[in-house]
């Protein structure tokens, strides 16, 4: 038998749950959750080159990477006319519109659901990836929903989510759960090191992310253009008291910019008083020393409201809104 691999970094509790299935077991849709950055898109397409792949196994997880159909997975992006992707928001789209099995760039929740309904180019399974999915409007999540109550039969359905409270209760009832952990500092650099970034630079990159690549690669863009870069800047003018002059928060950068502010939060703690103890924010550390103490009560008491503040963020509440609950929650912080 050939030799399978299925090349993912990380996610070792998703890994061993799906090593656990066989295909009569699987259900018909997923929900990967977990911060981004974490790998779920990734973990995403090579279970599905795993089940497309034509290499015999008895098991749902692997794929030998030479067949006919793993060849249509290579590249950054994969080409299986059985394997449909969409990235972001979905819309509704035109009822009548006609389609054939993965035409078309921006996809509609009625394309997906009319493609989806045709039969399989190779004879087997279809998959679909809903990647970081969010839903235009309610006409849009309720015709996912009607598709996920009555899935033709060979359709398995992946959606990945860092915030799975926008998604309708009834979506996220028809799916399995599955989190995905942040990423060690090791596991980053593997990755870094995949993209042929190592050393010095690799290492930086790798302090910085707090377990996510999408942080991990911020790190390596310019200073002006980073998402961290801007959040930080709002992060200092805050506990400073002063009124931030820029924006860092909308639907795609809430959670990302939250977890940024935690990590400096926690610095903050620690260029407080505990010496000994590395920053994660190296390259933030003479602003984080130059802030007023903060410990004890006060700042077990910030990092609850940080945390209240992200599951808020989670749901349909205005971007707006919870950033200026955390700065209120900064600024307060005496």
């Amino acid at each position: 038998m050939t030799a399978l691999a299925f090349d993912v970094v990380g996610a070792k509790g998703p890994s061993r749950y799906f090593e656990s299935l066989t295909r009569e077991r699987l259900a018909h849709a997923y929900l990967f959750t977990g911060p981004q950055g974490v790998g779920k898109k990734t973990f995403a397409r090579r279970l599905a080159q795993s089940l497309l792949c034509l290499s015999p196994k008895t098991g749902v997880v692997g794929y030998d990477g030479t067949c006919a159909s793993c060849v249509l997975f290579k590249g950054e992006s994969a080409h299986h006319p059985d394997f449909l992707e969409h990235e972001g928001t979905l819309k509704i789209g035109d009822a009548d519109a006609p389609a054939g099995f993965g035409e078309g760039e921006r996809l509609a929740a009625r394309d997906i659901v009319r493609q989806l309904a045709m039969q399989s180019y190779s004879g087997g399974m279809r998959l679909l990836l809903l990647g970081d999915v969010t839903f235009a409007t309610a006409e849009a999540a309720n015709a996912m929903l009607k598709f996920l109550e009555e899935p033709p039969k060979g359709v398995l359905i992946l959606l990945t989510t860092a915030a799975p409270g926008r998604l309708l209760p009834t979506i996220r009832s028809r799916t399995i759960d599955i989190n995905f952990p942040l990423l060690s500092a090791p596991e980053i650099r593997e990755i870094l090191e995949r993209r042929e970034i190592r050393g010095k630079e690799a290492e930086v990159a790798a302090a910085l992310a707090g377990g996510s690549m999408t942080r991990a690669l911020a790190a390596l863009e310019g200073e002006e253009e980073s998402l961290r870069a801007t959040v930080a800047r709002w992060f200092f003018e805050s506990v400073a008291g002063d009124s931030p002059q820029t924006s860092w928060a909308t639907r795609e950068t809430l959670d990302e910019g939250i977890e940024t502010i935690k990590t400096l939060v926690r610095d903050w703690i620690v260029a407080s008083g505990h010496d000994g103890v590395a920053l994660v924010s190296i390259d933030r550390e003479q602003q984080l020393r130059g802030l007023r103490p903060l410990g004890g009560r006060t700042a077990a008491a910030l990092l609850r409201k940080l945390d209240d503040a992200q599951r808020l963020a989670r749901t349909n509440v205005r971007p707006e809104l919870v950033s200026e609950l955390v700065r209120m929650a900064l600024t307060s912080s005496p």
